[in-house]
């Protein structure tokens, strides 16, 4: 208990550091394209809808990470056409390996040849951008050798490290809605949505906070999202919400041409997570380095008491 007390209490210290008027940007990125289906939609429906609602936004570019390895499943039929399909709306693709590894549970020559069988299927088409993403945001962990190695590696392909700034955890709000589908619990869908606005601004507040005591400014932010039901069903009250809290769309192009952040490679124990929460550690700047709600523990008690319909209200 008093653990967690005194991470609250360091959260809201994070939050309540002066913050000077700057101006709030922040690109939209989406991971493991192509995703399975969700609690909503099929893949097909989902990847339509997400483009209409991006548009709708007035969102110019976002970047779409592709796993190719989900190409090979199921889920993944049509995977390629809707590939396309993003781009001929005007975003763009990266790389987030074939095989979605953790670093620090593969050796550094596997992952390579690993990274390299998407960099070959995305080899030349429209829209390639010479960004890789890590899976699950694990550059390797403890494991300072495997971290060099890739970096090194990385480097020696032309690729830049498609790092992320900003986290709201949707992935896990999505599995639950997932979950309750799979259980035949119903839910309330006002409450899903409000629960994902929360989560994901509260995230990148968060975050943006912790960005201006580590700079000294609000850097251009890079937002992790994924091809989720969620986002095809929200972006366009999250980009509303975001306007109205004085941010401005950006692309992803205009995100990853900030030289300091594209030059880091934070050096720290245990090296995973948003890039800002890396070079917080590295600057010395006290932690947390992600605010607590994220958890997975405290997203579920959430979930059960706010959305999903109790059964004695269905009756």
């Amino acid at each position: 208990m008093r653990a967690l007390i005194l991470m609250l209490w360091a959260a809201l210290l994070v939050l309540a550091a002066p913050l000077q008027a700057q101006a709030k940007r922040i690109a939209l990125t989406f991971d493991d394209v192509p995703r399975g289906a969700g609690a909503f939609f099929t893949p097909d429906e989902r990847s339509k809808r997400l483009i209409a609602a991006l548009s709708e936004a007035g969102v110019r570019q976002a970047a779409f990470f592709v796993t190719t390895g989900n190409l090979d499943t199921p889920d993944g039929a049509g995977g390629e056409r809707r590939i396309a399909a993003y781009v001929a709306a005007g975003h763009v693709i990266a790389n987030h390996s074939h095989s979605h590894w953790h670093l620090n549970q593969t050796e550094a020559a596997d992952y390579l040849a690993d990274l390299d069988r998407a960099a070959a299927w995305l080899k030349g088409r429209p829209g390639y951008r010479p960004w890789f993403r890590f899976p699950f945001l694990d550059e390797g962990g403890r494991d300072a050798a495997k971290r060099d190695a890739v970096r090194a590696g990385l480097a020696a392909r032309g690729l830049r490290n498609g790092y992320v700034t900003a986290d709201g955890s949707d992935w896990h709000l999505e599995q639950l809605t997932i979950d309750a589908k799979n259980a035949g619990r119903a839910m309330d869908m006002a409450a899903l949505r409000k629960l994902y606005l929360q989560s994901q601004m509260s995230g990148i507040a968060y975050h943006d906070a912790l960005a201006r005591r580590t700079l000294g400014r609000s850097p251009p932010h890079v937002m992790l999202l994924h091809e989720t039901d969620l986002s095809a069903l929200f972006i366009t009250d999250l980009v509303a919400e975001l306007r109205k809290d004085g941010w401005t769309i950006i692309t992803a192009d205009e995100a990853y041409a900030d030289a300091e952040l594209a030059a880091a490679m934070p050096i720290v124990p245990h090296t995973s997570g948003t890039l800002t929460g890396m070079m917080a550690w590295e600057r010395g700047v006290p932690p947390p380095y992600a605010p607590f709600w994220m958890g997975t523990e405290v997203m579920s008690l959430l979930f059960e008491r706010n959305v999903l319909v109790k059964p004695e209200e269905t009756k």
